[in-house]
């Protein structure tokens, strides 16, 4: 019985310095936490932040909530949330990109624009996809240009808002 828990203990410590041994390389499946909020919607009178998770070194998820806080916005957006997807092509999920998205929105959906009540909204769902690129520092600041077209699926029929626009600046932290 002592005999097989030395060996045990014996086969449990070589494996674990086996596995504490470094090879001097940085190691990049660490997953990484990011905020983001994006500068041209906060010029233009509205408040875009999002959260991005890195699944491994070149994809990620995230979540977009966009809230307008100007009255010329606030006609014609009351706000959408964006879950996403990307495939990075860059090293540690940086560089070129394509996001594959989906966008709950809510809109103003009056067909006359000259004498739009703004009390028509109504909420859709609509799939899209971006292209954009991430540069990050070392000390864990990024900033990411995109661009990217969906498609509302539901509602179309009453309405010209049949495709929606995703897109922006965004200055952030990688935590």
């Amino acid at each position: 019985m002592k005999k097989t828990f030395m060996l045990v203990l014996v086969a449990l410590l070589i494996s674990a310095s086996s596995f504490s041994q470094e090879d001097g390389t940085k190691q990049t499946s660490k997953n990484f936490n990011e905020l983001k909020i994006n500068g041209v919607f906060l010029i233009a009178g509205a408040f875009e932040v999002s959260y991005e998770r890195t699944l491994n070194e070149e994809s990620a998820f995230g979540i977009s909530l966009f809230l307008p806080f100007d009255d010329d916005i606030s006609d014609d957006l009351k706000y959408y949330i964006s879950p996403y997807y990307r495939f990075y092509f860059g090293r540690q999920a940086t560089g070129f990109f394509v996001e594959g998205f989906g966008m709950l929105n809510s809109t103003d959906r009056s067909v006359s624009f000259i004498s739009s009540s703004g009390d028509d909204f109504k909420t859709d769902f609509a799939l899209g996809f971006a292209l954009g690129g991430k540069w990050v520092t070392k000390k864990g600041f990024s900033f990411e240009v995109f661009g990217g077209i969906g498609r509302n699926l539901f509602n179309n029929d009453d309405s010209d808002f049949e495709v929606v626009g995703k897109g922006g600046l965004n200055l952030g932290y990688r935590f």
